[in-house]
């Protein structure tokens, strides 16, 4: 069994050794010669899929990618090969709530902000937007949700429609998948007539995908008119719009769910598919392969309360750190090093709270909490 898998996916000897030969690759420059032998297939996001990479390839019978977004597959070719396709819905979600959280103390902390009188719009409501919807409400930050998809098919979810939203909300954050085309399209959902319908001062942020916001626009927006700014995801990457940089009060390079926990569940949801689509017991579980955090176990008193949680988040992973290595490395080393060379980072659960009285909100967050 010849498995090809990108070379910045953790842990993939790992897990996938037992069921064949591993040859990792430049997911950026992989060719279809260089896969004309692979029987198992493993991507990220910054590899399409589709007829002109699988040309030389006439055994392939599973592609799987270690992310939440598919927009980079051609799945309907694979169907039609009658190539099996797995995708790693939720495998980062964590991960990328709590860059938006930290964001969100960034921002407050800056602009002087209480965050329970703000209302946070969310669009895009799956993995990633519901787990940050339960965490706000953990927190007694008012929300919004708007999801179409899910209000056609759930008669009691709270949709908001986009409209409404985006004139009521002051802050805005974005989880929504890539759909160029039909009536829940998202490409350049926020354009020059969706970002001058935002109040003013409506904080925007995008930790979903670069081509949700029209960069162009959103430059010239705010060139006109400042408002607070996060960007994660950029169109055009890795050649993103530099001229953004000056305008954001927080840019990273594509790295809201580069947690060491979501990036490895992600390969973990792959082992475990491929090992169903083989009948073979898997045998390896990611919690044997995680090293050991720095910090395990906080003791926490009887007056640990909301205005404390923003400390122990930060110890842990404080977004400014993700923005300095932006910004002093992009000239020199260029974006996709940045995340190839991404700094160790855990999530809220590497760090187990104790106490005689810990807060069941705590676990609303992800925390790995015990009384």
């Amino acid at each position: 069994m010849q498995i090809y898998a990108d070379e910045n996916m953790p842990l993939v000897h790992e897990f996938f050794s037992q069921l064949g030969e591993v040859t990792t690759f430049d997911g950026r420059k992989v060719t279809a010669a260089q896969l004309s032998q692979a029987d198992i297939l493993l991507v990220r996001s910054v590899t399409p899929v589709g007829p002109m990479l699988l040309a030389d390839n006439q055994q392939l019978r599973f592609v799987g990618t270690a992310t939440i977004g598919t927009d980079h597959i051609d799945q309907a070719y694979l169907q039609r090969q009658n190539i099996a396709f797995s995708a790693a819905p939720g495998c980062n979600a964590q991960s990328v709530v709590e860059y938006v959280l930290s964001s969100m103390w960034c921002l407050a902390e800056r602009y002087q902000w209480q965050l329970t009188d703000k209302t946070v719009g969310i669009v895009g409501v799956g993995n990633i937007g519901g787990r940050l919807a339960r965490a706000l409400n953990a927190l007694g930050i008012p929300v919004l949700l708007c999801d179409p998809i899910r209000a056609a098919q759930e008669p009691d979810f709270p949709h908001t429609d986009f409209t409404t939203l985006c004139q009521q909300a002051d802050i805005v954050s974005l989880h929504t998948p890539m759909q160029k085309q039909g009536p829940n399209a998202t490409w350049h959902l926020f354009n020059d007539a969706t970002l001058a319908s935002l109040k003013p001062q409506c904080a925007l942020i995008n930790a979903s995908r670069g081509g949700v916001i029209d960069n162009q626009a959103l430059l010239a927006a705010q060139q006109q008119h400042r408002r607070p700014l996060v960007l994660d995801v950029w169109e055009q990457e890795p050649d993103i719009l530099q001229a953004l940089l000056p305008y954001c009060d927080i840019a990273t390079a594509h790295i809201a769910g580069h947690s060491v926990e979501g990036k490895a569940r992600g390969t973990e949801m792959l082992y475990q598919r491929c090992c169903e689509l083989l009948g073979v017991t898997p045998e390896i579980a990611l919690a044997a392969l995680l090293p050991r955090p720095a910090v395990e176990k906080l003791q926490i008193s009887a007056n640990f309360g909301l205005p404390d949680v923003q400390s122990v988040a930060r110890m842990l992973y404080d977004v400014r750190r993700d923005d300095a290595l932006l910004r002093q490395h992009l000239q020199q080393h260029g974006f996709d090093w940045l995340r190839k060379s991404y700094p160790a980072r855990r999530e809220y659960s590497a760090l187990q709270l104790v106490g005689q009285a810990v807060p069941a909100w705590l676990g609303q967050l992800g925390f790995n909490s015990q009384i």
